[in-house]
């Protein structure tokens, strides 16, 4: 997995915790969808993950 990668998902987790401690559920929410929605792209063979050989 590349650095920008892993990147994304530690400031994602972040996002998460500090959402769910202050209980932004709203917040939480659109995070989800944005997540769910790049997820299905990739799946869908819309968006092509980058990788580092």
């Amino acid at each position: 997995m590349s650095i920008e990668i892993e990147r994304f998902f530690e400031m994602q987790d972040e996002a998460t915790k500090v959402a769910f401690v202050e209980k932004r559920g709203d917040e939480m929410t659109d995070m989800l969808v944005v997540a769910l929605e790049e997820t299905l792209s990739i799946l869908a063979g819309e968006t092509q993950p980058e990788t580092v050989h």
